[in-house]
């Protein structure tokens, strides 16, 4: 035997090593549609459980808890209490990359009306003092469930990959303060900053099971504007002797319209929506005020500008045509932050979609179209300095037959309701392949 052929039989070892070693990851990501299907049972029992005891925003206590018990139990390491009810739980798994991966966790105050046999019956007493029904009417409940199964899905392959894996539970994005309030409250300072950030939101619209995302702005941006509406109190049997606010907050509702159709240029996007009005509290009373609550949705900062002065000028106008003294003008506040423009990373969205693509059937996918102006205050966990990559992409939740019948309903009604299993178990899938395309590897 020479000496060469003697090197290489001592070397076969170690090769048929490499080799094997090589081969595993890929052998055991190949498997990862499996595994999540075997692990699914728990994950539905979570889901129904999370779906049947929602809570308010900034008021997850509960399950805020079992986010932390969840990820605790897995061996991450949680930190609680950010902006009250967030916490985050870190994975670390030695020198590579730091990949953060965000949910939301509140809930709606909406009754539900599904029948579903899990549907919530819970009641909750808002921040205001008044007691309201609650319900997961935006598809919550499956985001944090989705991130637990991630977080057992990454856990498990803890061999494939390097770096600290950072899993956010974040509270109150219905009323769009959640981010923005945990960064406020020093969440990099608390947890490590991460190298990149991902998230994902069910859509009713799309069919159950189904990915679907962009490389550019995936949700519009939003404010809230509040108008305050005086009037002079008077006899329901008098109102000469008055000045009816319901009129005027009235008028200034539908005046509010011809600035999207008049001041906005047709082929952007521009929302005003008053999905809020009250006033008076007897038939026979004229009160002396009204409130109007208003969501403002834009796609640029620049409309955003038109459409703020814009809504101030047609309030404090339309009440002074209606004869309001100057010292009864309306009140005009916007909510102090804003939600920017949820807008993709190109360069990393088309990597996470060929990253998805490879690993999962051609049939997991379904084209993305901005149809409505949904807004997320996801941006906030970004717009940092210097700003984080990140990718929010979408998964379809209900059936397509239900899509095609009809028999389907939008975000935020009480007959919300998404397919679990077909929704969870994609969620967990592509979440859990971008996230391993973005750590180290060993």
């Amino acid at each position: 035997m020479s000496t060469d052929l003697r090197s290489v039989r001592r070397g076969m070892p170690c090769l048929l090593g490499l080799l094997v070693a090589a081969a595993l990851p890929a052998a055991k990501a190949d498997n990862l549609a499996a595994d999540i299907g075997t692990d699914y049972p728990r994950l539905e029992a979570l889901f129904r459980h999370f779906h049947a005891n929602p809570e308010l925003s900034m008021q997850e206590f509960k399950t805020s808890d079992r986010m932390a018990s969840e990820l605790a139990a897995e061996g991450y390491e949680v930190t609680r209490g950010i902006a009250k009810t967030g916490l985050v739980g870190i994975l670390r798994n030695g020198d590579g990359p730091v990949v953060m991966i965000r949910a939301d966790m509140d809930a709606l105050p909406v009754q539900e009306k599904t029948g579903l046999a899990y549907a919530s019956l819970a009641r909750q007493v808002n921040l205001d003092g008044v007691e309201m029904p609650v319900m997961h009417a935006c598809g919550h409940d499956m985001h944090i469930t989705s991130l637990v199964g991630v977080a057992r899905q990454l856990k498990a392959r803890h061999a494939d990959w390097r770096g600290t894996l950072m899993l956010l539970a974040q509270p109150a994005e219905e009323n769009l303060d959640g981010a923005y309030s945990m960064i406020a409250d020093n969440l990099y300072g608390r947890v490590p900053r991460p190298d990149y950030v991902l998230a994902l939101h069910v859509i009713s619209k799309y069919p159950a099971g189904k990915i679907a995302f962009t490389d550019g702005a995936m949700f519009s941006g939003a404010d809230t504007v509040s108008i305050k509406v005086h009037g002079i109190a008077t006899h329901g049997a008098a109102p000469h002797l008055g000045r009816d606010p319901i009129v005027v907050a009235s008028q200034i509702v539908n005046a509010l319209q011809t600035i999207v159709t008049r001041e906005i240029a047709p082929l952007d996007p521009a929302i005003i929506t008053v999905g809020s009005f009250h006033s008076g509290t007897a038939p026979n009373v004229i009160s002396d005020n009204a409130v109007l609550e208003i969501t403002v949705r834009f796609n640029s900062e620049s409309t955003r500008d038109v459409l703020l002065k814009s809504i101030e000028r047609v309030a404090i106008n339309t009440a002074r045509a209606a004869g309001l003294p100057e010292d009864k003008l309306p009140e005009v506040k916007v909510a102090p932050h804003h939600s920017p423009v949820t807008a993709n990373d190109p360069g990393l969205a088309r990597r996470l979609r060929a990253a998805m693509e490879a690993r999962m059937p051609a049939t997991s996918f379904t084209e993305w179209k901005q149809t409505d102006m949904y807004a997320e205050d996801f941006p906030y966990l970004v717009n940092v300095t210097p700003p984080i990559p990140s990718v929010y992409f979408n998964v379809g939740g209900t059936p397509q037959a239900d899509l095609d019948s009809g028999n389907w309903a939008g975000h935020h009604s009480p007959l919300f309701k998404i397919d679990p299993e077909a929704s969870i178990k994609a969620g967990v899938e592509a979440m859990t392949i971008a996230a391993l395309e973005l750590l180290g590897k060993p």
